[in-house]
This record gives structure tokens, C-alpha cells and sequence, in this order.
């Protein structure tokens, strides 16, 4: 089947798979992360960043630019706990399926 050039495929039930790809990465994260025995001084950070990232894909339009400082912010605040580092490349794996932030326009 021929795509025309920025068209994505839809599944079945008429979801992006990037957008299911995304939403089963930040879920298995948030599961880990609530499953996490330490506390350190960031955790809040990043399940709010977490929660921020479930409802642009719950509410359909994900913004690459806000998905990817998203990205960042959960990184810094979590990048150190080593047990939770393949769940957070799933979410970066997840967000880079959406492509680069487009160029801005120069006036």
C-alpha cells in the first residue's frame, strides 16, 4: 500500500501506533517507578513529566517539542537510578518514533 509522505499508519482500532507505542512506554515506567523502593529529591518531577506525557497522548496530539522537553525533565530526574534505565529508554525510543522537532520559521 502506497502512504503519501507524512502520513502514519493506524492500527486496527484507529490509533497511531506511536501513540501506542508512547502510552505502553510511560505506563511501564510509571509502574516501575511507583515500584521503586528509594526516594530521592526529584521523584515528583518525573511522574508529573510522566503524567504530562499520558494525557497528550490520551487527548490525541502529542507536541513534539513538549514531549521532548518532557523527555529531559524525566531524564535529569531519574537518570541516575540505574534499575529504571531500560523503562526510560522505552519512553525515549517511544517519543523518537514521532520524528524531530519541525524547523522554525525565520521571519
Amino acid at each position: 500500500m502506497l502512504r503519501s509522505v507524512g502520513q502514519t499508519r493506524v492500527t486496527e482500532s484507529g490509533e497511531d501506533p506511536r501513540a501506542t507505542e508512547l502510552r505502553t512506554a510511560v505506563s511501564r515506567l510509571r509502574r516501575e517507578l511507583a515500584g521503586h523502593p528509594a526516594e530521592f529529591p526529584d521523584r515528583g518531577i518525573a511522574e508529573d513529566e510522566l503524567a504530562v506525557l499520558a494525557a497528550m497522548v490520551a487527548g490525541g496530539d502529542p507536541e513534539i517539542p513538549r514531549m521532548r522537553r518532557s523527555l529531559l525533565l524525566i531524564a535529569g530526574a531519574i537518570g541516575s537510578v540505574s534499575a529504571l534505565a531500560p523503562a526510560l529508554m522505552g519512553v525515549r525510543n517511544a517519543v523518537d518514533l514521532f520524528g524531530e522537532i519541525p524547523p522554525q520559521r525565520q521571519p
